[in-house]
């Protein structure tokens, strides 16, 4: 196996226990704790170690569940959930910062790719398939199953890990923290830093917002329960990865600013058209939200290959996680607008206006600086 292929895999391993949906919680704040892991890290304690160490609570939060009756003790599983996603949380800034670290930037795109496949096969597993076998395997045996996931891309890490470049030079906690703070000033003061983030907290406005709202709409326009839960099990999910493959191949072959722009504007095109009621056969509102989904995974994957080329090393959990931080931010004020919007409008033009808002993140694109591709790892 190629060390390319190693990297891909073990990261789209990583992603998959990250998908589970009691254990993977994006917090628009989690950005706050990354200076920590980027200040911290050192030769004896690599982002290696943070990720192995958070796998390992998060399953141990999950596997004390067990010992407690869920009935009659909400408090102590509260805790323990609570405590699990805190370490959910640190586990996926330390992932993306440990991929900044050991990808090279010309293969970033088809790394987001493999995560991102990852990240849906695990949603898709333990959002639907662990839940139909709750009925018959029992809720203790769900959790087991689910800690297994967790701790399987242990093993993972464990043969296919490598050593990261320490780009915090400093010997000590304090040296490291100083370095830090240097480059955080600097990030700050760069127009691009703060073009990402506004193109992350706006640009999928769009394809949030049908997401959120998709299974409502395909219900007023007559669709089943069943037929929704079937739509949004499997074809959605293989459209996604579909998407994300796609998208990271393009990424990697053009400037990811244009790959950003084409995937955000075909994405506010298909949405437009889906509510404006030109697809009226049931058949052709499934097709268009197939191509949605398709261009939710192409454009996910473009914009985040786009955050690790803008992401200065030296700040990766910090300055990478601010800008998926950002991502979360959208989707909380989209849930927001497209509610009210729906109740004055309906689904179809909230959608669309909806839409039309996420490219006002198209300029961010224009003003930021030729990527930087340049390796700085093998």
């Amino acid at each position: 196996m190629t060390p390319l292929l190693r990297r891909r895999v073990l990261f789209a391993s990583l992603y998959f226990s990250e998908g589970a949906p009691i254990g993977f919680l994006w917090w628009a704040l989690k950005f706050l704790g990354a200076p920590a892991i980027d200040i911290l890290r050192s030769p004896r304690w690599p982002l290696r170690a943070w990720i192995a160490s958070c796998q390992t609570v998060m399953g141990l939060c999950l596997l004390a569940t067990l010992l407690v009756d869920w009935r009659a003790d909400f408090t102590a599983i509260a805790a323990l959930l609570l405590l699990h996603a805190a370490f959910a949380a640190s586990q996926d800034v330390a992932v993306d910062a440990y991929a900044l670290q050991i990808v090279r930037p010309e293969h970033r795109g088809a790394l987001n790719a493999w995560m991102q496949g990852g990240m849906l096969a695990g949603r898709a597993l333990f959002g639907g398939g662990v839940l139909l076998l709750d009925q018959h395997i029992g809720p203790s045996a769900t959790i087991l199953l689910l800690v297994a996931a967790i701790w399987s891309s242990l093993a993972v890490l464990a043969v296919f890990g490598e050593a990261e470049v320490l780009t915090l030079a400093g010997t000590s906690p304090a040296a490291r923290r100083r370095e830090f703070l240097s480059a955080l000033r600097d990030a700050l003061r760069r127009r691009s830093t703060w073009l990402i983030v506004t193109f992350a907290a706006i640009g999928g406005a769009g394809f949030e917002s049908v997401g959120l709202l998709v299974g409502p709409y395909l219900l007023e326009r007559g669709f089943s329960q069943g037929d929704i839960g079937g739509f949004l099990f499997l074809p959605t999910v293989l459209a996604m990865m579909t998407g994300a493959a796609a998208a990271g191949v393009f990424a990697d072959r053009v400037d990811r600013r244009v790959a950003g722009a084409s995937t955000l504007v075909a994405t506010a095109i298909t949405i437009v058209v889906l509510g404006s009621g030109a697809a009226t056969a049931d058949w052709l509102v499934l097709a268009l939200l197939t191509v949605l989904y398709f261009l939710i995974g192409a454009m996910t994957t473009a914009s985040y290959a786009l955050f690790m080329d803008f992401t200065d090393p030296r700040l990766g959990a910090t300055q990478l996680s601010a800008a998926m931080s950002a991502t979360n931010l959208c989707e909380s004020w989209s849930a927001f607008a497209v509610g009210r919007l729906t109740t004055m409008l309906g689904f179809g033009p909230a959608f669309a206006w909806m839409a039309a808002l996420s490219l006002l993140a198209l300029p961010c694109l224009w003003w930021l600086p030729t990527p930087d591709r340049s390796p700085r790892s093998a």
